[in-house]
């Protein structure tokens, strides 16, 4: 049986007062660190969430600027085909004019050259004529007549044609 003497009385005011100081020396210490720490481990984690929050926020701010850049890129190339194409067809245009203004000139050229041509026919014609007219009447005119003759034959010619010439 259990003796109840003076040494276990001591044993449990010993251990009475080292469980005291242990608490209070030992264990509102650990506890204390140990608060801390849990302390410090769920503002780890609220701030990890925060941080993964904020990167979920750039990453849609990020894939939203890469749409709009993506249309606006797209735009672009649309704008500029547009812009080549209205290049295009105003050097097609320029090009038509410029067919066509060489064709006007061309044509006046040949017009130009055509009268040149019937002016010296008609030159020749008049000479010819003047010649053999000479040779005809050679001793039976005189100058006045023969002027005459010559403008009556210029009269006679087609104004609008010589021989199978258009003028």
């Amino acid at each position: 049986m259990i003796d109840i003497n003076a040494t276990l009385i001591a044993q449990i005011l010993n251990f009475l007062i080292l469980a005291g100081l242990l608490r209070a020396v030992a264990y509102k210490p650990v506890v204390r660190m140990l608060k801390a720490r849990q302390d410090r481990i769920q503002e780890s984690l609220d701030k990890a969430d925060a941080d993964a929050e904020e990167a979920d926020k750039l990453l849609a701010e990020y894939k939203a600027k890469l749409a709009e850049a993506n249309v606006k890129a797209e735009n672009i190339v649309l704008m500029a085909e547009k812009r080549a194409s209205e290049e295009r067809e105003a050097k097609r245009a320029e090009v038509k004019r410029e067919i066509e203004q060489m064709r006007k000139a061309a044509k006046a050229e040949i017009d130009r050259e055509r009268e040149h041509a019937v002016q010296q026919l008609r030159t020749e014609m008049i000479t010819l004529s003047m010649a053999a007219a000479g040779k005809i009447v050679a001793k039976n005119m005189d100058k006045s007549e023969n002027e005459a003759l010559i403008s009556d034959f210029v009269k006679e010619l087609d104004k609008d044609k010589i021989g199978d010439l258009p003028c």
